[in-house]
């Protein structure tokens, strides 16, 4: 019996340990032309889908992070993915952000910042292309 307990409670921590470390590769990431630094990171200015819930959060939690849309394929989307980090690291050459994640997208992976995309793209290929190919793991803020 009490062998069983122990395979089970492995079993849930193992659960919990891969709901909490979901990630994706090779996932398309655009960019969007937030430019939060001109707006004062307002997200009721920027029309992002999460300023209903995050428009009220403290100047410093705002910018923080770069922004970011979010329709990937691994994590919650809509409501649920508000206000989380995702960190993003470029394909072509590694480069790596911490983003928040503030809106939706369409796109099936992340519509970054254009200055989140451009610290990222080292190399301007994916500037050139109009995306990156990244992969993402969401951490904590």
């Amino acid at each position: 019996m009490e062998r069983a307990v122990k395979v089970c409670l492995v079993l849930v921590v193992s659960v919990v340990v891969s709901a909490a470390a979901q990630s994706a590769s090779n996932v398309r990431a655009t960019y969007h032309l937030y430019n939060p630094q001109n707006i004062n990171w307002d997200l009721r200015a920027a029309s992002a889908y999460c300023a209903t819930w995050d428009a009220n959060k403290p100047l410093e939690w705002r910018k923080k992070y770069g922004w970011t849309a979010f329709c990937g394929p691994a994590g919650a989307h809509g409501q649920p993915s508000c206000g989380k980090c995702l960190r993003v690291k470029n394909r072509d050459g590694g480069a790596q952000q911490t983003v928040r994640i503030v809106d939706q997208c369409a796109n099936g992976g992340l519509d970054l910042d254009v200055n989140v995309f451009k610290r990222l793209d080292t190399n301007g290929q994916g500037y050139a292309k109009g995306h990156l190919m990244v992969d993402y793991q969401f951490v904590s803020c």
